[in-house]
């Protein structure tokens, strides 16, 4: 149903003014309150039809209930959302405390994002923080989880994301894990950081199953800090952690990074292995031909003797 409300003048306590006017419109739903400009009906709705699932995922994949209803405000003009976080890659945020999801409607359909995954990931955010203090929660661990809770999906728009990981991994530049408690401010550190955090807690899933990743979760939902959760979940600490991590990824971009400085060399070798190949089945085929016609000239001077 659609309305004007009181959120509105609660919103305008911590969001630029300039983003609320007399065209904001406030759809109150069962599951969020939904804030946008009246230009942006169609993505409401989008939202309102989305978040019901992605609440009802979140909570099956989690195990926790999302017993909170968050404001959700969709933003038209990109120049306004930029002012807001202050950085040209970021497309969405959210904010714990408030319950507040922001979106910038004028990019989350850039690929590879969608409303969808956009919109889990922020919830994700929310959820998370609902049930782990926030001094409990690093931002490598919160940043790895939403991203492997939305397949993947960072809240950045950036072309340069693998390569700005492998690059590190290399030349052994990765941040410290202790550093990503709280993530850097320049767009190449934070575009490292949302990436790092994404191959940890891929790390932790293939090591010790989503099982283990959850279990982890809830000791700290019980009040563990971070590093007495990975050493009661995993039986290790989290130096130890990041260090078969860290192992793990160097061994997998080494081979990556020979074969992509050794490229030509690769494919002539494979080539002149196939070429090889293919000699020998020729002359083995020459062979059975010349053996087939020697039997077919005996038969033949056989029977006419």
């Amino acid at each position: 149903m659609f309305g004007l409300c009181l959120i509105s003048l609660v919103l305008s306590l911590f969001l630029p003014v300039s983003l609320l006017s007399a065209e904001t419109i406030t759809m109150r739903t069962p599951d969020a309150n939904i804030i946008f400009d009246g230009s942006l009906s169609g993505v409401a709705r989008e939202v309102e039809r989305e978040y019901p699932s992605i609440r009802l995922d979140l909570e099956r994949t989690f195990k926790w209930e999302s017993d909170f209803k968050p404001d959700i405000v969709l933003v038209k003009d990109r120049g306004q959302f930029r002012d807001i976080v202050g950085s040209d890659i970021i497309v969405a945020y959210a904010v714990p405390g408030r319950n507040l999801i922001v979106l910038d409607t004028s990019r989350i359909y850039a690929k590879p994002f969608t409303l969808e995954t956009t919109l889990k990931h922020e919830a994700c955010h929310l959820l998370l923080h609902r049930q782990i203090e926030q001094d409990r929660l690093p931002r490598w661990l919160d940043e790895g989880i939403c991203q492997w809770a939305s397949g993947g999906i960072a809240e950045l728009l950036s072309g340069e994301d693998e390569g700005v990981f492998a690059k590190a991994v290399i030349s052994g530049s990765l941040i410290d894990i202790q550093r990503l408690a709280r993530f850097p401010s320049d767009e190449k550190s934070l575009v490292l950081a949302y990436q790092e955090s994404k191959s940890i807690v891929q790390y932790i899933v293939a090591r010790f199953g989503s099982q283990g990743l959850l279990a982890l979760l809830e000791n700290m939902h019980r009040g563990d800090t971070v590093q007495e959760a990975v050493r009661r979940t995993f039986s290790i600490s989290l130096p130890e952690l990041e260090k078969a991590w860290q192992s793990s990824v160097k061994r997998k971009h080494t081979w990556f990074l020979y074969f992509s400085d050794n490229i030509y060399t690769v494919i002539f070798t494979l080539t002149a292995i196939i070429t090889i190949y293919g000699f020998i089945r020729l002359v083995k085929k020459r062979r059975e031909y010349k053996d087939e016609d020697s039997e077919d000239h005996e038969r033949d001077h056989e029977s006419s003797g």
